[in-house]
């Protein structure tokens, strides 16, 4: 099965008449709920904030449309503030409360990997937009993602640094404690050196740290071309100022944590020039990419960083695949709650199973970033784009295929 690739495309399915509806004095299905949890607040907030706006842009689209099978959809949100425990709790909340058909998030692996196994054990399928460490979708067979996964991204770092760049002893400084970090860190290690490449050596500190002069010092004596900062926007502004403090010239390399409007505001003048992956370009001329650059813009006053592009085609992606569900009469019933005959659980686990196997068999999903195919380990497969960061914004350098 392949789901057609514009939202468009869903409005014929939006516009089906009501499904399910028996006996003309029942209530209609009044509403799908569907969850969504993320840094709202905190450290990573901007991660969370686009992500959050993405899907509701993509939400407000389908409602528009006249939702699925001419149900609407509630997006339910919580914010966990960037912490793991806050995000197992968010999603503990979001089941019992609000009963969703599914969930949509986190962009941390970290704290997907605390709050996947809730919605594994429930039944209830989970998207992540964002989370690229591979151990979040082996969490079981509910939870999906969009985006590519760390030993790709890893490998597609290595590549430019040692192709594209030339670079050839490359230091490392990673957070510890972020399993993003740690797991970026070793894939990018892994085919560096595989193409030759020497890692000049390699620090380590926490996500709470502010100051980074002394793992700075041990591998800037080793001489490095480049250093890889496999962290977040937040810590990769404040490690690049320290580092330019300290007398390293060479750039900067890093992954899609880099992506936020508050790398250039926190970095300054140090993280100008320096490199990441990212899963699109504002500046590629797509029409797809600018089409959603164009509407996003209208509705929140600023252009989209990668986030908020995985975040509405994460919901576009669930939101096809309950197209594909709705169109039996019965699974269309149970995906929401009738106002006064609610669907048995029974009926709703059925509705989730059969929603967790429309989204595995998404192929060919013309998104933002990307086309999107869900593989067998429910991971997407898509190409990454290099962009370089610059003062007027992030500039499209090269793509990278799997």
């Amino acid at each position: 099965m392949r789901f057609l690739p514009l939202l468009s495309s869903l409005a014929g399915l939006a516009l089906l008449p009501l499904l399910g509806a028996c006996g003309g004095g029942e209530a209609l299905p009044k509403e799908i709920v569907v969850g969504q949890y993320g840094s709202l607040t905190g450290a990573q907030a901007t991660f969370g904030i686009s992500t959050r706006n993405g899907i509701e842009l993509a939400t407000d689209e389908l409602n528009a449309a006249g939702g699925i099978g001419g149900v609407k959809v509630r997006m339910v949100v919580e914010d966990d503030q960037g912490k793991p425990e806050e995000a197992a709790t968010a999603v503990s909340k979001i089941i019992s409360q609000d009963r969703p058909v599914a969930v949509l998030g986190e962009v941390a692996s970290t704290n997907s990997l605390a709050a996947a196994p809730l919605l594994q054990t429930n039944g209830i399928p989970m998207i992540s937009p964002s989370s690229t460490n591979p151990k979040v979708t082996e969490q079981g067979d509910f939870i999906f993602r969009v985006c590519f996964i760390d030993p790709f991204q890893g490998g597609a770092v290595a590549k430019f640094a040692y192709n594209s760049k030339g670079l050839r002893n490359v230091g490392i400084l990673k957070a510890v404690d972020a399993d993003y970090a740690v797991g970026l860190a070793q894939f990018f290690t892994d085919t560096f050196t595989k193409l030759g490449g020497t890692i000049a050596g390699e620090e380590a500190y926490k996500l709470s740290d502010v100051d980074f002069k002394a793992q700075l010092t041990s591998l800037l004596a080793k001489n490095p071309d480049a250093l890889f900062i496999p962290g977040y926007y937040t810590d990769v502004g404040l490690i690049a100022r320290q580092a330019r403090d300290l007398g390293f010239k060479g750039p900067f390399l890093g992954g899609d944590g880099w992506d936020s409007s508050e790398l250039t505001k926190i970095g300054g003048d140090a993280i100008i020039g320096s490199f990441f992956t990212n899963h699109y370009a504002v500046d590629d001329p797509n029409p797809v990419v600018q089409g959603f650059i164009e509407k996003y813009n209208a509705k929140f006053h600023e252009k989209p960083d990668g986030l908020a592009a995985l975040g509405y085609d994460s919901a576009r992606v669930l939101y096809g695949a309950m197209a594909e569900v709705a169109k039996d009469p019965k699974m269309a019933d149970a995906l929401s709650d009738r106002s006064s005959v609610p669907a048995t659980e029974d009926a709703r686990k059925a509705a989730r199973a059969a929603l967790r196997d429309a989204i595995a068999k998404t192929a060919g999903f013309g998104g933002v970033t990307g086309t999107i195919s869900i593989d067998a380990q429910r991971n997407a497969q898509k190409p990454a784009v290099v962009v370089q960061v610059t003062a007027e914004g992030n500039k499209f350098v090269e793509s990278i295929a799997p």
